[in-house]
C-alpha cells in the first residue's frame, strides 16, 4: 500500500514548473532553461511534506507544446491527471486562456483538488482582482509565487504559503486509504502473518504488503507473528494465546486453510489491500462473475508495477490457469503492466483482474478500474480471484463482512 501522495505541476512552456519544484525541494531536481519545451516526459521528485508525509511531485511538459512530438508530450501530460491527488496549475503574465481552462475542466471532471499559482511574479505581479475572479469562478485557491525572489525571507514565506495550500488540498482529497487493519485489530490483539519464501519472494526481503501489514499492526499496538506455512501447524500446537486473525499470501490460501482451525478468521494480504483501497464493494460484486465466463471470453489482467516475470508468475500464469481450471472454459488473457494504456476497448473484456495495487495510490487504482466499472464490467483482484477459484472465498471475506454488519 503506497502512502505517498502524487502532486502534478501543470502549465504552459516556460511558466516555471521545473523552477517551482526545485524551489519547493531545495534541490536542482528538474532541468531549468529559457528554451521552451525543456521538460519532455514527466519528471518525478519525491519529498516529505510535514502534515502529509511522502509526496511525489510530477513535472509535466507544457500544455501548449506544438508539432507531432508536442502532441505526444501533451498526451503524456494528460495521462498524469489520472495518477494525481492534487494539481498545481501555473499561469504567468496574468493570462488564463484556453490551455488553462481545458485543464481546469479536466481536473473538475476527475474530482482533483487544484491550487492555481500566478508564477514568475517577480517579473509581472499578479493582478489581484483577476485572481479573486478566477478563485470565485472556479472555486480554487490562487497564490502569487516566484522562484526568483531576491529577498530570502520573502522566498521562505512564499514556499510556506504554497506548502500550506498543498497540505490543505491533500487533506481534502476524497481518496483516502483505510489502514490495512482498520476496525480489525486493537491493542494486544495477536495477528499471525503467513509469508511463503518461494521463487517469487524477493531476495533478502519480504514484499511491500507484508511489510505494511507488520507496520500497521505495530501502529495499533497489536502483536504480529511472522512465519512460513510449514511452521503454522506446529505454532498452534504450542501456543495458547488467542489468535485474532491470520493473514496469508493468497497463493498459499489452500494450503494454509487446511492448517488453520475453522473458528479462527483467515484472509489474505491481497484481500486486505482490496478493502483498504476502497473498491471492495465492486470486487465483492465482480468476483462471483468468474463462474459466468464463457468460451472465447477475454480477461484483462492489470499489474500495477513492472517486474521480472517468472515462469510461475501469479498474474500471467497462475491466475489464468486457476480461472480456466475452475470454469473449464477456453479464455484469452491480456496483461498490462504498470499504468500503461489498456490495449483494446474495455467493452471487449468479460472481466478485469487487478493486482493488489500495493505500489500505487488508492486514487490511481480507482482511476485504473473506473472504465470497467462505468461500463458494468466485473472487476476483482488477485487474492479474491484465487480465493474463489480454490473454494475458500467466503472464509477469506468473512472478517470484513462481520465488521460491516
Amino acid at each position: 500500500m503506497s502512502k505517498a501522495k502524487f502532486v502534478g505541476v501543470f502549465g504552459r512552456r516556460n511558466s516555471g514548473k521545473s523552477s517551482l519544484i526545485n524551489t519547493l525541494s531545495g534541490e536542482q531536481v528538474a532541468i531549468v532553461s529559457e528554451t521552451p519545451g525543456t521538460t519532455t516526459d514527466p519528471v518525478k521528485k519525491r519529498m516529505e511534506i510535514f502534515g502529509v508525509g511522502p509526496c511525489v511531485f510530477i513535472d509535466t511538459a507544457g500544455i501548449d507544446d506544438e508539432g507531432d512530438l508536442g502532441e505526444q508530450r501533451i498526451a503524456k501530460t494528460r495521462q498524469v491527471i489520472l495518477q494525481i491527488d492534487l494539481a498545481i496549475l501555473l499561469y504567468t503574465n496574468n493570462e488564463i486562456g484556453r490551455f488553462e481552462l481545458e485543464l481546469l475542466e479536466r481536473f473538475k471532471e476527475n474530482n482533483i483538488p487544484v491550487i492555481i499559482v500566478h508564477n514568475q511574479s517577480d517579473i509581472i505581479s499578479m493582478d489581484k482582482e483577476l485572481a479573486l475572479e478566477i478563485s470565485a469562478k472556479h472555486g480554487f485557491d490562487v497564490l502569487e509565487f516566484s522562484s526568483g525572489m531576491l529577498d530570502e525571507q520573502e522566498q521562505k514565506v512564499a514556499v510556506e504559503q504554497l506548502t500550506s495550500l498543498i497540505v490543505k488540498g491533500l487533506s481534502q482529497s476524497p481518496f483516502a486509504e483505510k489502514g490495512l487493519f482498520e476496525g480489525l485489530v486493537e491493542k494486544d490483539d495477536l495477528v499471525v502473518l503467513v509469508v511463503p519464501i518461494d521463487s517469487e519472494a524477493p531476495e533478502g526481503r519480504i514484499i511491500l504488503p507484508q511489510v505494511n501489514a507488520i507496520r500497521d499492526i505495530l501502529d495499533r499496538e497489536g502483536v504480529s507473528v511472522v512465519l512460513q506455512p510449514a511452521a503454522l501447524e506446529n505454532y498452534f500446537k504450542g501456543n495458547n494465546k488467542k489468535v485474532k486473525l491470520i493473514v496469508t499470501d493468497s497463493q498459499a490460501f489452500e494450503l494454509v486453510s487446511k492448517s488453520v482451525p475453522a473458528n479462527i478468521p483467515l484472509t489474505g494480504f491481497s484481500v486486505l489491500l482490496a478493502r483498504s483501497k476502497a473498491d471492495f464493494e465492486n470486487y465483492l460484486k465482480g468476483t462471483p462473475k468468474i463462474d459466468d465466463l464463457k468460451d472465447g471470453d477475454r480477461i484483462l489482467v492489470l499489474e500495477s508495477c513492472s517486474h521480472h516475470s517468472s515462469c510461475d508468475d501469479i498474474g500471467r500464469v497462475k491466475i489464468p490457469r486457476l480461472i480456466m481450471n475452475r470454469t473449464g472454459k477456453k479464455i484469452d488473457f491480456d496483461v498490462v503492466a504498470g499504468l500503461d494504456n489498456i490495449p483494446s476497448p474495455i467493452k471487449d473484456y468479460a472481466l478485469v483482474v487487478q493486482c493488489g495495487g500495493c505500489m500505487i495510490t488508492q486514487r490511481q487504482l480507482m482511476m485504473r478500474l473506473s472504465p470497467a466499472v462505468k461500463n458494468s464490467i466485473p472487476v476483482t483482484n488477485y487474492g479474491m480471484t484465487i480465493a474463489w477459484c480454490v473454494g475458500i472465498y467466503e472464509r477469506a471475506i468473512a472478517p470484513f463482512l462481520k465488521k460491516a454488519e
